[in-house]
């Protein structure tokens, strides 16, 4: 099998990017493990979606539903219950469904797989292994794919994005929410959904509070929690046993990059995505990334976004074959946790997308961007969050000015 654009991962990311490779006039193919497309939208019954790409509020399976509905009236060629095994340098795919062994090649690959939930093994909460601890995730998919019911009274620990949208469910759904236990000083999901999802519903959020013992040997019985010192540490004296029989932990999220690393990506080691330039490609000819596989996003609509560069930049990697240029690196301050991109060419003509967060709450804060030469740009100061990415159009004129490095940070009372 040959395609010019091969896609690994029908989720937004990759539905978008195979919409927009297609449109240049490239045969694609969209590569997807599950049994349809849509990835983790279809398990998101709640509004919220779109409200910046299509300026209306949307379902999940509502707006993955449009994008299929455009994939599916271009034509474009899907390969469901199809797991990729490997991706060679030279862009050569290896992938099992039902029919056998498939070899793919392609001229351009997107790299789209997403990014899959922190395990309890990943905090290492002491205690048995009883039943009744679930990611978020997980949860989610049981109670609005598979109509069960996860249990009676549960608490949740973590306050990202699903963790808070979750305990909105779990009260409708008749489940108990004890409340809603955050490591950080600093919630880590929108505002948006701490006002919707907790404060209308009454359920309570405690902030520098962590899990640290799980009761109970068949089925969880309680947690014990206890609030944390500056450096996380558990504050002794201060444990709390909580009773329940359903734990969730919504404790962040992990690019899906195994793929990527067989194919001799380079990644970031702060976001475990790929390091890319800002045409989105990798450090690997014609492989390119976007959405949560890359870094993980607040809004389903920036990765729509992203999704469609990495399908343009993708055609145009086939039709031109552009070496690539001289690059500048992009670091960041001691206030930053990582940029997207990390390289940029310095022979642009447009704007460049850059994505940060910074590392921790920032009041009155302005965006600095320097050269080896001193201050080059200062922004208005606004306020930071590290719960919201931040996404700043980059000037041609600015990154002229430099050959090799820029470094970007938020500085206060600059």
């Amino acid at each position: 099998m040959k395609y010019d654009v091969t896609v690994i991962g029908g989720g937004p990311a990759g539905l978008a990017a195979a919409i927009e490779a297609k449109k240049g006039d490239c045969s694609v193919l969209i590569l997807e493990r599950n049994e349809e497309l849509g990835g983790i939208l279809n398990q998101c019954i709640h509004p919220g979606f779109g409200l910046q790409y299509f300026k209306e509020e949307l379902t999940g399976p509502e707006y993955a539903e449009r994008f299929i509905n455009k994939v599916n009236e271009m034509n474009i060629d899907v390969l469901l219950n199809t797991m990729v095994i490997n991706i060679s340098k030279d862009r050569a795919i290896t992938a099992v469904n039902d029919k056998g062994l498939l070899k793919i090649e392609s001229g351009a690959v997107i790299l789209a797989m997403g990014c899959r939930e922190r395990t309890r093994g990943a905090i290492m909460i002491p205690g048995a292994r009883p039943a009744g601890v679930f990611m978020a995730g997980q949860a989610q998919r049981y109670i609005n794919m598979e109509n069960q019911k996860i249990g009676n009274k549960a608490v949740i620990l973590g306050s990202g994005d699903i963790g808070l949208i979750m305990a909105r469910r779990l009260t409708l759904e008749g489940i108990e929410v004890v409340g809603v236990f955050e490591l950080m000083p600093y919630p880590n999901g929108l505002l948006r959904n701490i006002k919707q999802c907790l404060e209308d519903f009454n359920i309570p959020l405690y902030l520098s509070t962590t899990v640290t013992r799980i009761i109970g040997k068949d089925r969880i019985e309680g947690v014990v929690v206890s609030r944390v010192d500056e450096k996380l540490n558990p504050i002794e004296g201060t444990e709390e046993r909580i009773d329940c029989d359903t734990l969730l932990l919504s404790v962040g999220l992990i690019p899906e990059n195994e793929l990527s690393l067989k194919a001799g990506v380079e990644l970031n080691t702060r976001t475990n995505g790929p390091l890319v330039d800002n045409d989105l490609q990798t450090n690997i000819p014609g492989i390119f990334a976007c959405g949560n596989v890359l870094h993980v996003h607040d809004l389903v609509d920036h990765v729509s976004r992203e999704g469609e560069l990495a399908g343009q930049k993708a055609v145009e990697f086939i039709k031109n074959k552009k070496e690539r240029g001289n690059e500048i690196i992009l670091k960041c301050g001691k206030n930053l946790v990582y940029t997207v991109p990390k390289y940029i060419t310095n022979t642009i003509d447009n704007l460049v997308n850059v994505y940060f967060r910074v590392s921790r709450p920032m009041n009155n804060g302005c965006l600095t961007i320097k050269s080896s030469k001193g201050l080059i740009f200062k922004g208005k100061p606004e306020n930071f969050r590290p719960n919201k990415m931040v996404k700043f159009n980059l000037p041609p004129k600015i990154i002229s000015k430099v050959s090799e490095e820029l470094y970007i940070d938020v500085e206060e009372g600059i």
